[in-house]
């Protein structure tokens, strides 16, 4: 790891450009005045001495009183204890704040007609995890190719199955079917012959009112890492794409989405 890299994970974890400096200075030097730390750190001494007091007040470093002022920094595991508690502590502050916020200003049962778009494998991903651990009752979930079922996506599958929810895996890749049938799952092959539409993805659909639906990016292919999916949750958007998909799903007129 380079001395930049390192600068830029202290300042995640809260420090200022400046203070992530100066303390990674202080750690070469040992100890040492405003102007040691100035001349290894690009830090302008005018600035080393305020940058110093909010290290010291974070409880990072000690100052001694002497002239001219001698800076030396803690242990750099006790150090790393102090950033990681106040960084928990941050974030359970925000956290807790954000919380009341949405309770105090929700829309409370006022209706939405919400869409949510979600860019990228992995956050889509996410999304189909958490739309599965939400089923109730049934799950209907379609895959272009092997290459788009995730491994936490395949268990998230098994375990809403494992719940009690009826879960079906409709692909015309052999591959994905045998896969989540080793598994347990029931896995359909769609009615024959059926096309793909050349930047279809995936679609799930979760106890009849809840959609995900997918497509691939320019470069069409299943492994290109480029994928953008729309979901909705109990709206009347959900209900009549839901229809939809079951129709295109179910057809066996030559034709389907998937």
């Amino acid at each position: 790891m380079s001395e930049s890299q390192a600068v830029d994970a202290l300042e995640r974890l809260g420090l200022s450009k400046y203070e992530a400096r100066v303390f990674i200075a202080l750690q070469k030097l040992g100890q040492g005045t405003a102007r040691d730390v100035s001349q290894i750190s690009d830090v302008p001494r005018s600035q080393v001495y305020g940058t110093a007091e909010n290290l010291e007040a974070r409880g990072l470093i000690e100052v001694q009183q002497s002239n001219p002022i001698l800076y030396r920094p803690i242990e750099a595991e006790e150090a790393k204890s102090r950033l990681q508690a106040s960084f928990v502590s941050d974030q359970e502050t925000a956290f807790d704040y954000i919380e009341t916020v949405r309770a105090k200003f929700g829309d409370g049962d006022e209706e939405r007609e919400d869409i949510w778009t979600v860019h990228g494998r992995e956050a889509i991903d996410g999304r189909v995890v958490r739309l599965l651990r939400d089923a109730k009752t049934s799950v209907l979930f379609a895959v272009r190719d092997e290459a788009l079922l995730a491994d936490d996506v395949e268990t998230a599958l098994i375990e809403t199955a494992n719940e009690g929810v009826e879960v079906t895996v409709l692909s015309q890749d052999e591959q994905a079917r045998n896969r989540v049938a080793s598994a347990g799952l029931t896995a359909i092959e769609p009615p024959a012959p059926m096309r793909y539409e050349e930047r279809s993805g995936r679609a799930l659909v979760v106890d009849g009112d809840t959609v995900l639906l997918s497509v691939l990016g320019e470069q069409m292919r299943p492994d290109a890492g480029q994928e953008t999916a729309i979901w909705s949750a109990d709206t009347g958007f959900a209900v009549i794409l839901v229809q939809l998909i079951e129709g295109w799903l179910g057809s066996t007129d030559g034709t389907s989405a998937l």
